[in-house]
């Protein structure tokens, strides 16, 4: 099954060509979608292999993704990965979050850093995390240990019928939101997740992101 593995990036002159390199050196492709980065992100991703596609306004993490998205589907791969740009995820763990689709168990994967422990985890963002878990699983129904994982497969099914429209960090909450409407099956597998002061530096706020994802979802009951 053809897989494309799509990396949102804003800024990330730094860490985009070593992230590129360690998935194409497994095989897949790789296409970054540059969020009208000012720094050299688009450059650095090409001369790491990558396919690249810019935005020329700065739209946010969701539109970057949902641009990766149309792209996969217009050139017919069968699966797609969301991985982060920073160097926060393994591209050694995309065969077993793209397994469970391969093997026509699941329409969606999601990955998670908690169903093995992960002691890394920065206290405050764990607690934060969990909220956001508890919102997600009270207004969509799927009850999932780390639903705001950036980590993700699809299939090109489930894309198919997802139709996400927040642009920025609330696509997170309403990707969930959108497998539970359509009826997409979707599982958990255990993923690492490495903090640096990089990362965590480049990041939003722990708690913008999760007022941004429960005002959404409050924003879907009180219609």
């Amino acid at each position: 099954m053809r897989t494309l593995v799509v990396v949102p990036a804003y800024h990330e002159s730094r860490k985009i060509f070593g992230v590129v390199r360690s998935v194409r050196e497994l095989g897949y492709g790789v296409l970054v979608v540059d969020d009208a980065s000012l720094d050299a992100t688009a450059d650095e991703a090409r001369r790491a292999g990558a396919a690249v596609l810019r935005h020329f306004v700065n739209r946010g993490y969701g539109a970057a993704l949902e641009t990766g998205n149309q792209y996969a589907l217009g050139h017919g791969y069968d699966i797609v990965v969301h991985f982060d740009g920073d160097g926060q995820h393994d591209a050694g763990e995309i065969a077993r979050v793209i397994g469970p689709i391969q093997a026509g168990e699941a329409d969606v994967v999601v990955g998670s850093r908690f169903l093995r422990g992960n002691a890394s985890t920065p206290f405050v963002r764990k607690v934060l995390i969990k909220i956001a878990i508890i919102f997600t699983w009270a207004f969509s129904g799927i009850r999932l240990t780390d639903s705001h994982n950036g980590f993700r497969a699809f299939s090109a099914r489930a894309l198919e019928a997802i139709d996400c429209r927040q642009d920025g960090m609330s696509y997170a909450s309403e990707v969930i939101d959108q497998i539970a409407e359509h009826g997409l099956s979707v599982c958990e597998v255990p993923v690492t997740i490495a903090y640096t002061d990089y990362s965590k530096a480049k990041g939003e706020s722990n708690i913008k992101k999760v007022l941004l994802g429960v005002r959404f979802l409050w924003g879907k009951v009180i219609k």
